[in-house]
């Protein structure tokens, strides 16, 4: 059964830094685009980073110049570096990927249970 576990996540003062985690498992054979997105309370879910597997990245225009994200295509691994970190980045994260198994080429979208980051003094 394919997982996407999520780490790194917790309470930070604002200006700080946290990295967040996402592993994969599961009998996979490839795994496509994959994501950080957040919801916060009240607000819609929103995605924060993307990253193709040849390492195109996006971002949305509230984190540009102080997240990255990254993957570790071997591992089954993406990370979210999240630098000066603002009270508005607090929010539930959640990794998502286009994963792909055996004998499935349309492949499926899964999803980590999520990690909170809560920006606070």
């Amino acid at each position: 059964q394919v997982q996407l576990v999520e780490s790194g996540g917790g309470l930070v003062q604002p200006g700080g830094s946290l990295r967040l985690s996402c592993a994969a498992s599961g009998i996979i054979s490839s795994i496509g685009a994959m994501g950080w997105y957040r919801q916060a309370p009240g607000k819609q879910r929103e995605l924060v980073a993307s990253i193709s597997v040849g390492g195109t990245t996006s971002y949305v225009d509230s984190v540009k110049g102080r997240f990255t994200i990254s993957r570790d295509n071997a591992k089954k691994l993406v990370f979210l570096q999240m630098n000066s970190l603002k009270p508005e980045d607090t929010a539930i994260y959640s990794c998502n990927a286009r994963i792909y198994i055996p004998l499935d080429r349309r492949g499926n979208d899964y999803w980590g249970q999520g990690t909170q980051v809560t920006v606070s003094s």
